[in-house]
């Protein structure tokens, strides 16, 4: 998928912020929308589609922390946070409550647009000429709306979660250890504990239901998933 195909959503309540960050994105193809604050950035959201979205933490109104949980809410839309913040506790802070990644100010152009295609590359790695969707068993999921069913009723997934399942869907009875997983769900930066990646599955398997045993731990290996399991 070309970055042309790619709608990012910069929000910042410093106007020469935004047009620098606006530059920067449209000469590398992407099409962008700015927000002010987070409550116009939350607005924006559930009126349009986008891929990414660029949220600066200190913002007048609606700070970036508080409308990351309130957009996680409704949408799993990646999320990367701009902060001033360098502690490590805010930024473990920012990963828990939904977003995809964080990135400190000041940054380089060239910095911000490597993790912007990072996360781009996790969350949107399948292409057009791929299924737009799957249905296994009593499980159903739409790629591009980011959905899952079970017996056509609604699951309400978190990103890390929709991603496992998509992974796993796509790659139909291959097991992946847990260090695979952390690696590509997670990202090569991220340095948490592997209990991390089967606490997710554990939670993503209730919320599956009775499709939950598609996913299926492969003793002293990992994980796979299984049609007909």
């Amino acid at each position: 998928m070309s970055e042309s195909m790619f709608r990012i959503l910069v929000t910042d309540d410093e106007e020469q912020m935004r047009d620098l960050l606006v530059s920067n994105l449209e000469k590398e193809g992407y099409e962008t929308v700015t927000a002010s604050n987070g409550l116009e950035a939350i607005e924006r959201l559930k009126e349009e589609t986008f891929h990414l979205v660029l949220l600066d933490v200190m913002m007048p109104e609606l700070d970036g922390l508080t409308a990351c949980m309130r957009i996680r809410e409704f949408s799993n839309v990646p999320i990367i946070l701009l902060t001033a913040r360098s502690e490590e506790l805010d930024r473990i802070h920012g990963l828990k409550i939904g977003a995809d990644d964080y990135i400190t100010k000041p940054f380089s152009p060239r910095e911000l647009l490597a993790r912007i295609e990072a996360t781009l590359r996790r969350t949107h790695s399948f292409s057009k000429e791929q299924e737009a969707t799957f249905d296994v068993g009593v499980l159903s999921i739409d790629i591009e709306g980011r959905t899952v069913s079970v017996k056509g009723k609604t699951v309400n997934l978190t990103r890390k979660e929709f991603d496992l399942l998509y992974l796993f869907i796509t790659n139909d009875e291959k097991v992946f250890s847990r260090e695979q997983l952390l690696d590509q769900i997670w990202g090569t930066e991220y340095h948490g504990n592997l209990r991390t990646v089967d606490t997710h599955i554990k939670t993503l398997r209730l919320k599956l239901g009775e499709a939950g045993g598609y996913i299926q731990t492969v003793w002293g290996i990992g994980y796979k998933f299984e049609a007909n399991g």
